[in-house]
């Protein structure tokens, strides 16, 4: 049971908020106040005030939040900016941790994180925001969180498997990281039981846009994941072994719009498609089962028992969604929507032992695919390994116009249906969008701003390591390179 998080009143009576001055003392300040404060201690910043801190602010006590004064949900929301040192790739990445002892139901809320990565290399360390650990009951919501220096802009942890019921929601997330080779980050990333992540825009992230590790029991729904600068690789990932051992027990997925990349401008005359800027797609919309990210480093492990289903895809992708290596399994009324493109072909870093499959809409391996129930217009490959090896075309007319969920354009929109099957069968049928062209172009433009104005009034990027930093597993194979 998620607690009761979806009211809260800007209370008058909120405390007066701490000044960023004097900035020599800031951290320690700010630091001294949540570990002398105690229980239901609130840390109120100042609105439309950065906060240059070296080191994170550290939780220490149930109950405790973080926030800004008045609770404002725009760019008056206090900065937390990270600015500590780093040195030969290790330093300052995290901003504000919460994988405390005894600290149940901590609150992150109204706050920007900037974690000034501003362009370089990645650094080894935590995400923009840490939380979770061995605790539950834990809240983000409204925060920003971008350019983090780490993997990820949000990390929620398992501790030693008992962190339940975070809920994360109503987020702006993003930018994160680089689509250059091993500089990545993703958006949100989550190891706690039982957690709800709904509501969020997740802009630009370049490793994955929502990263389950098992996480049993979670559900995923209503969030906006786009791209629009950067290549992603996958969209929502369900393809982790650790360290949960590939457990996705009662795992939902649905109703989250995932848009890949749109031609960067209008079209002429009577054309399709069209060029976009940065050649960018999602390589993966959704991505379950390790053998579609790893290829075979986790041997016969699968995913298992998760449900993926009604959510919706639009623009560019590679493949839009992608099974292997799963067993127990719900896969069904995931559809397209406006105009699509499948689009990508095998790259130098693709196993020469591995068939890459052409690019599709809904593409499942059978070999390892096991008691699982999917849509029945997913194409049948013979190999389904290490998909994100896969680039996208370097320029030409191959992308499809429309727009992404903060184009301010109005009108409907159109998808595709489907209906389901058991996996003890074969499938054909290859669903390749490319729907209309012209005239459905305002159709589109107007779905995604209806979802963006939805969800907002509900309101890794270090190489991969063989060990991060809450200990587990997260490592990369040849397959998952990309080039620089």
């Amino acid at each position: 049971m998620h607690p009761p998080y979806l009211h809260r009143s800007n209370d008058a009576r909120a405390p007066s908020c701490v000044s960023p001055s004097p900035a020599n003392t800031l951290t320690d300040r700010l630091n001294t106040l949540l570990n002398s404060s105690g229980p239901g201690y609130t840390l109120s910043l100042c609105p439309s005030q950065q906060y240059l801190i070296t080191a994170p602010l550290l939780f220490a006590a149930p109950n405790q939040e973080i926030s800004t004064a008045g609770y404002p949900t725009d760019s008056s929301r206090a900065t937390l900016v990270v600015h500590g040192t780093v040195t030969n790739g290790t330093g300052h990445t995290t901003a504000v941790d919460g994988t405390c002892t005894n600290c149940d139901g901590l609150k992150l809320r109204n706050v920007q994180i900037n974690g000034t990565r501003l362009g370089g290399p990645p650094v080894f360390g935590g995400a923009n925001i840490e939380m979770g650990g061995d605790n539950a009951n834990q809240l983000i919501e409204y925060v920003h969180s971008f350019d983090p220096r780490g993997w990820s802009c949000l990390h929620v942890a398992q501790g030693t498997l008992q962190c339940t019921n975070a809920t994360i929601q109503n987020n702006n997330i993003g930018p994160a990281g680089s689509d250059k080779y091993r500089q990545w980050a993703d958006g949100i990333s989550v190891a706690c039981r039982n957690s709800l992540i709904r509501n969020n825009m997740i802009n630009n992230p370049t490793d994955g846009a929502i990263v389950l590790f098992g996480a049993p029991g979670s559900h995923v729904e209503n969030n906006t994941i786009w791209v629009e600068t950067h290549t992603l690789l996958g969209g929502i990932n369900m393809v982790d072994v650790e360290p949960f051992g590939g457990n996705y027990n009662d795992v939902v997925v649905t109703n989250n719009l995932i848009a890949g990349g749109f031609a960067s401008q209008a079209p002429q005359g009577s054309e399709t498609k069209g060029i976009n800027n940065n050649d960018v797609v999602i390589k993966i919309g959704i991505a379950i089962g390790p053998r579609t990210w790893f290829s075979d480093q986790y041997g016969n492990n699968v995913s298992t028992g998760g449900r993926v289903y009604g959510n919706q895809l639009t623009g560019a992708f590679s493949y839009g969604v992608a099974v292997t290596s799963a067993t127990n399994f719900t896969v069904e009324n995931n559809v397209l929507i406006g105009n699509t493109s499948f689009i990508g072909s095998r790259g130098p870093n693709c196993s020469t032992d591995n068939t890459v499959p052409s690019p599709a809409a809904f593409v499942i391996d059978f070999n390892n695919v096991k008691k699982s129930t999917t849509q029945t217009d997913f194409t049948s490959v013979s190999d389904g390994d290490g998909l994100t090896c896969v680039l996208p075309p370097s320029g030409g007319d191959y992308w499809p116009f429309g727009g992404s969920p903060n184009s301010s354009s109005s009108s409907s929109s159109s998808s595709t249906t489907s209906s389901s099957h058991s996996s003890g069968g074969m499938t054909a049928g290859i669903v390749i969008g490319a729907i209309g062209a012209v005239l459905f172009v305002a159709l589109i433009t107007w779905l995604l701003r209806r979802w963006a104005l939805k969800h907002s009034q509900a309101e890794r990027v270090y190489p991969r390591q063989p060990r991060d930093s809450k200990g587990y597993l997260r490592q990369i194979s040849s397959q998952q390179l990309v080039s620089a």
